[in-house]
């Protein structure tokens, strides 16, 4: 059964994935990639917790919980430990210190859980793919380091800063060992290369080029080579024996020319394409008005996940992807008939991951959930050990996308669907609150009608973990109704649900989505593969 698990990957690795049961690793671990980089190398006390896991934003810091596992990770003693020695006294108490520390244990687990025949793909960027390496060196072996791949990630653009542009990631590829499987990808002839050697072509499309079936002087004479054909006899002899020539004749693949020399047509479709090197800059960033785009700062693009997916792993396989963020490596997996286990740490990520799975896969998707409340109880619990991770999953189960909360107070907004329900172009919205305490009011849905006012949307949406008071409900319905002409239905303008309701199945009352936004955008709809469901762990 395919898996996503919410919840922190070194510890959903050791207490569900099996040794030797995953074929390939492909992780982009986050690390403040876009920070400037001596905010990285920071010097930090040491006295301060961990901070509020967010969204988007990095979770290394050099606090106690990576001064305890720095400690942890060096007394079990070996190569690993020495490196991160080694690093200290480079970086000191620093967050590319803190990063390095949280990344030696799950670099270990994901060895584990890789088969023999298996193999790590590590994205990252140049800002410490340096350090990964030799980390990845002590954890996988000097001997099983394969290529440092460079993906151009951007085009050239104009920068005000006193140093060349970056526009490159780097991909590192690791191997559990010598016995692994690689299947070289190829990449097609430029427009360019076919234009210069590949001119001519069948009554039916076919290109071809032309070669000189006749030896030349650099090759030497092969007396066993010379003789007549056609009335034609070379200098230095034929390419080949005359059956072998008569033959070609016959098929119609030798074309003369006006002064009696024959040429042998090359087919295109007979030539292997060239085998890709460690320079990818064949792959295009996704654009801000690509279909693929689905709104996340950090999606890479389907066509990456697939090359690396296709060079390493068969179909039927097993992908993981320890910090999933948008999906798009089991989105990939799955598209080509792979079997895959996806990990994230923030319910924002899980929700738009299940919406994008759906979008571009339908029902018949068969997938588990683990770490996600799925009782009043558990909700509950989420609720009081983190309010945002709450909101984001009961958006989560609406579908909807949360409010940006970087750009201040959120103005009792914390999530948002659009829709589009007529010709007219414009954009129709939803605005939707979420409390998790168990104080209800009814000032909570008078707030939600400003809101709606204010913003001048179409619908609210009022989402409590306690079920809502009568004057709550009285208030709600005062609001009135929403009319589609397109759909010619009224809809409550302002609505109150349970997450009771939400778990057992309701849903908003509402025109459709129409592919527009919902957690984000939603995603291509894709044919996938056929493969049999085994079971991850069997």
């Amino acid at each position: 059964m395919n898996t996503l698990y919410y919840g922190d990957n070194l510890d959903i690795l050791q207490r569900y994935i099996k040794d030797e049961s995953v074929d390939l690793v492909y992780l982009d671990p986050p690390f403040n990639s876009n920070a400037n980089y001596n905010v990285l190398f920071a010097q930090k006390d040491g006295s301060q917790s961990s901070a509020q896991i967010q969204a988007f934003e990095d979770t290394w810091q050099w606090d106690q919980n990576a001064i305890q596992t720095y400690t942890r990770e060096v007394e079990k003693g070996g190569p690993v430990a020495d490196a991160l020695r080694a690093f200290n006294l480079i970086l000191g108490s620093s967050n590319m210190m803190a990063y390095l520390t949280m990344m030696a244990p799950r670099l270990q687990e994901l060895r584990r859980v890789l088969k023999p025949t298996g193999s790590l793909y590590l994205h990252c960027d140049p800002t410490a793919s340096h350090y990964l390496k030799v980390l990845l060196d002590m954890v996988f072996g000097v001997e099983n380091y394969r290529n440092e791949i460079t993906w151009k990630r951007t085009s050239s653009h104009n920068t005000t800063t006193r140093k060349f542009g970056d526009i490159t990631d780097t991909i590192l590829f690791y191997t559990k060992s010598n016995n692994y499987l690689f299947i070289p990808p190829r990449q097609a002839h430029s427009e360019s290369y076919l234009n210069q050697f590949y001119r001519f072509q069948e009554l039916d499309g076919r290109r071809y080029r032309l070669h000189l079936v006749e030896r030349n002087q650099a090759l030497g004479v092969r007396p066993n080579l010379i003789y007549e054909y056609n009335g034609y006899t070379p200098k230095w002899g034929w390419m080949m024996e005359q059956v072998k020539l008569e033959k070609l004749d016959k098929e119609g693949k030798l074309v003369w020319s006006s002064n009696g020399r024959p040429s042998r047509k090359i087919y295109l479709d007979e030539v292997k394409q060239p085998v890709i090197a460690n320079l990818w800059d064949d792959i295009p960033p996704i654009s801000a008005q690509s279909a693929e785009r689905l709104g996340y700062p950090t999606q890479k693009p389907l066509a990456l996940l697939e090359r690396i997916i296709n060079a390493s792993s068969n179909p039927g396989d097993v992908v993981l992807d320890p910090f999933c963020g948008c999906g798009t490596a089991i989105a990939a997996a799955q598209k080509l008939g792979r079997k895959w286990i996806g990990i994230d740490i923030t319910h924002l990520a899980i929700g738009l991951i299940k919406r994008r799975m759906e979008d571009a896969f339908g029902d018949a998707l068969e997938y588990e959930v683990i770490g996600e409340p799925t009782t009043i109880d558990e909700a509950k619990t989420l609720a009081e050990q983190d309010k945002y991770q709450f909101q984001w999953w009961a958006l989560g189960l609406v579908g909807a996308r949360p409010a940006d909360q970087k750009k201040g107070s959120d103005h009792g907004i914390d999530g948002r669907l659009y829709f589009h329900d007529d010709n007219s172009g414009k954009t129709k919205q939803v605005v939707l609150s979420v409390k998790g305490g168990q104080h209800v009011n009814v000032s909570h849905i008078r707030d939600l009608i400003g809101v709606l006012e204010r913003e001048k949307a179409e619908i609210g949406v009022y989402i409590c973990l306690e079920e809502a008071t009568k004057p709550m409900r009285a208030e709600a319905a005062q609001a009135g109704y929403y009319h589609s002409e397109t759909w010619n239905r009224d809809y409550p303008r302002v609505q109150i649900l349970t997450i009771k309701e939400l778990l057992d199945g309701k849903q908003i009352d509402m025109p459709p989505i129409q592919q527009v936004n919902q957690t984000f955008r939603r995603a291509k709809r894709e044919k996938g593969k056929d493969t049999s469901q085994l079971g991850l762990l069997d």
